[in-house]
Formats: C-alpha cells, sequence, structure tokens
C-alpha cells in the first residue's frame, strides 16, 4: 500500500520513517523542515537501532501530492481544523484515513468533517520528540494499537498492520472503544501533571503523594470508561500503566513540550470531551477536572 503522512513530526517521522526504511512508498508532508529535509533527509535516532533516509518523498504542498491508500494523520488535535484543506487530495475513494492523535472523541469529529471516509485510530506507546530539523529522537517504547472506527474493508486494516509489523513496529488490532479509553488511562494523568507540576514522569512516580494521585486519577478514566459502556480494563490496567511507566525513561509528553515551546495545549480532546462525556453518562472525575481548570489556567498564561 501507498502512504502519506500529514505531520512529520515526533510520531509522523517515526512510524512514516520506519514505513519507509522498511521499503514501503511514503510521501511526506513537511512545514519548516521542507527545505533541510529534501537537501539532508530523515534522522531517526531510535533505541531499537538508528536510521537515516537518504532519499524523501518530501513536500510543502499537499496538492502536489499523489493520491494514496493510507492517510496517516499524526498531527496535534488543535490542528485538525487545516484537515479539511489537508486530507481532499490526498484521497481516492478507498482511502483509509489513520488518525495517530490523542484523546476521547477525536474520531467522531473527523467523521463529521469526511461521512464517507474509512477511519480508524492509531494508539502510539511510545516516547519520542522532534529534536530538530528533519531530526526523530525514540527514547523508549514504539508499540501501536489500530481500532478500525469506520472502516468496511477489514482486509485493508488487516494489511495496515502487516505493514507496520514487515517495518519492525510491534503492532495489535484492538477493539475502537476500549483502545481509545486505555490510552486515556495514561494520558489525562500524565500529560496534565507533567505541565501542572512542571516535572516529568519519573519524578511523578519518585514521590508516593504524586503517585497516589496519578493512580487515583488513572481509576477515575477507569471509571469513565465503564460508564461510557468499557468493560475490558480494571484496577489492574492501572497498576500496570505505573509498573510500566516507572520503567521509561525520564520523559516529558507532547502536552509538556507543547507548553514549555508555548504551543497550543490539546485539552479538548484529553481533557474536556471525556470529562463531558463521563458526566452526561453520570460519572464525575472530579480530579481531573481539578487538574483541567488549572490546566485552562496555564494555558491562558502561555
Amino acid at each position: 500500500m501507498t502512504y502519506a503522512v500529514v505531520g512529520t513530526g515526533a510520531i509522523g517521522g517515526y512510524y512514516g520513517g520506519r514505513l519507509a526504511h522498511a521499503g514501503k512508498e511514503v510521501h511526506f508532508l513537511l512545514h519548516s523542515d521542507y527545505d533541510y529535509v529534501c537537501e539532508h533527509g530523515l534522522q531517526v535516532n531510535s533505541c531499537d537501532g538508528d536510521f537515516h533516509l537518504d532519499h524523501v518523498n518530501a513536500y510543502n504542498d499537499v496538492n502536489v501530492m499523489p493520491k494514496v491508500d493510507v492517510v496517516i494523520v499524526a498531527l496535534k488535535t488543535t490542528r485538525n481544523h487545516l484537515l479539511p484543506t489537508l486530507l481532499p487530495p490526498l484521497l481516492h475513494e478507498c482511502s483509509l484515513v489513520l488518525l495517530i492523535q490523542n484523546g476521547i472523541g477525536v474520531e467522531q469529529d473527523v467523521q463529521a468533517m469526511f461521512p464517507d471516509v474509512a477511519l480508524a485510530a492509531g494508539l502510539a506507546f511510545i516516547c519520542s520528540a522532534k529534536a530538530g530539523p528533519g531530526l526523530v529522537s525514540h527514547q523508549c517504547y514504539g508499540s501501536i494499537n489500530i481500532g478500525n472506527f469506520s472502516c468496511q474493508d477489514s482486509a485493508m486494516v488487516e494489511a495496515l498492520a502487516d505493514d507496520f509489523r514487515e517495518a519492525g513496529i510491534q503492532t495489535g488490532l484492538v477493539e475502537y472503544h476500549e483502545a481509545r479509553w486505555k490510552k486515556a488511562v495514561w494520558n489525562m494523568p500524565f500529560n496534565g501533571m507533567t505541565v501542572a507540576l512542571h516535572t516529568q514522569t519519573d519524578q511523578l512516580l519518585a514521590h508516593p503523594a504524586t503517585e497516589r494521585l496519578i493512580h487515583e486519577q488513572m481509576m477515575e478514566v477507569i471509571g469513565a470508561a465503564h460508564a461510557m459502556g468499557v468493560t475490558g480494563i480494571d484496577s489492574s490496567f492501572a497498576d500496570q500503566m505505573i509498573v510500566t511507566t516507572k520503567a521509561m525513561v525520564p520523559y516529558s509528553p507532547s502536552m509538556r513540550l507543547d507548553y514549555d515551546f508555548h504551543r497550543p495545549m490539546e485539552l479538548e480532546y484529553l481533557y474536556h470531551r471525556p470529562i463531558r462525556m463521563a458526566a452526561e453518562a453520570g460519572f464525575h472525575m472530579p480530579k481531573l477536572s481539578m487538574l483541567a481548570d488549572e490546566l485552562e489556567f496555564l494555558s491562558a498564561h502561555i
């Protein structure tokens, strides 16, 4: 299958780079890095082995890119208002759009923009950052789960997963709703808490009080998931996420980096939407609601 990457940063650069390095046809949309990547290529420094793409199918205008089988959207959700302009030139009638984005409710809103387009969610478990022009630093983990949201051709989703696996990426096919809420179990506590307390993941878990608070926030997410009809998550998953995070390198999640670099934070899908959906289902998330209010204050002062 052929691919386009919209958002060639920490996530799109890594997964798209892996696919291209494995010999897949991948076309990258770039902005500020376009001239640099055209001249120097794309470098991925990875805990699983560094690699360099000497020749990159690089573009700075979506209108000159070819139509492809799979569009990987790795933009921050704060830029999804650009999708009505960015996606149509890349799509043919059978294209699949894979949204590797954070939060709850993303696919529903993108589907409203494109009622006839097949969508899937990409749930990335990775520590990765853009470290410079044309440079991705992959520090830890790297697996991805794919949840089918609206693609009627299950064989295409399976072929997508096979391509990722051939590129050396641990890939699972999972139930969409459970996968989104499982990702939120990690995202909602750690993204916001690293911003609010100006720290990294390791320090949050090094102190008993903040480790306890993180676990309580995780349990709020699990309670919200249950209220939304998701049954495949329990307290053992929160315990597992704590253990997994302790084994990670010290890490600044994407929201912390956005705050540090004075960029808009992904508050709507990471906090406001799931908190609102849970409340409408009769479940309230007081600790995460307080965190969301603190983040709104900090956002107003970036």
